[in-house]
């Protein structure tokens, strides 16, 4: 009978699953430690665009067009935009995205530390993914389940997004287990399966969130991240 330890071994075979995460935790991705750069990765996610042609642009205009020219120096900076500010549709498009950053930088403008990654880090550390509709940031109209999570990673916390990739991964590893309480059925069940597999196996969530992505992520737009990254050296 298969183990939930030996059906993710044979998932993991091959994929650098533990370099993808660490770089998660350590800001080792395209946009670094700056938080006003990871805030509006977030945002430029929320309408599920890929990230070849939708987030790493939006994200690329974003820094070009306010954090390399100084426009904006921390999230209380980002939350004064205005909206409908033309720089600003420009560089993000669709006005979830613009109001998602507005609203998830004047929400972290407003914490008790001292510095704006830290906020992000504290905020991250302290959210509860059970109940991110009560959670300032997960209240905000355009942060769904899925949004609330990836923020969560890009401030370096080991947590799952229950997003598509994730939902087939489990549906997989279910079918290969004779009996599991593993249930995709809302978002909340699937982190909480993900927490289970994590329980029953040396597997932390993001790893397994990681092994997911690459497993239902087409080649290209795999490459086309972990190169903007500096990550292609981890592709077999």
């Amino acid at each position: 009978m298969s183990t939930v330890q030996s059906v993710l071994d044979r998932r993991a075979d091959g994929i650098p699953y533990e370099d993808l995460a660490l770089a998660f935790r350590e800001f080792d991705r395209w946009t670094g430690d700056d938080p006003r750069l990871l805030v509006a990765e977030a945002a430029a996610a929320t309408t599920g665009q890929r990230f070849v042609g939708g987030i790493e642009p939006a994200v690329s205009r974003f820094r070009e067009t306010f954090v390399e020219t100084g426009r904006i120096d921390s999230f209380a900076d980002v939350a004064a935009l205005d909206i409908a500010d033309e720089d600003l549709v420009s560089a993000l498009g669709a006005r979830r995205k613009r109001h998602v950053l507005l609203e998830v930088a004047s929400v972290l403008s407003n914490r008790p530390e001292d510095d704006d990654l830290a906020a992000l880090r504290g905020w991250a550390a302290e959210a509860d993914q059970y109940r991110h509709e009560e959670d300032p940031v997960g209240s905000i109209s355009g942060v769904g389940p899925s949004s609330f999570q990836l923020l969560r990673q890009l401030a370096g916390v080991d947590a799952v997004t229950p997003d598509r990739t994730v939902v087939r991964l489990l549906e997989a590893i279910g079918s290969e287990l004779e009996t599991s309480p593993l249930e995709t059925a809302t978002d909340r069940l699937t982190i909480a399966s993900c927490e289970w597999l994590a329980l029953e196996s040396t597997y932390r969530p993001l790893e397994i969130d990681r092994i997911a992505w690459w497993t239902f992520t087409d080649e290209d737009e795999r490459r086309a991240e972990l190169d903007a990254s500096g990550l292609v050296g981890v592709l077999p």
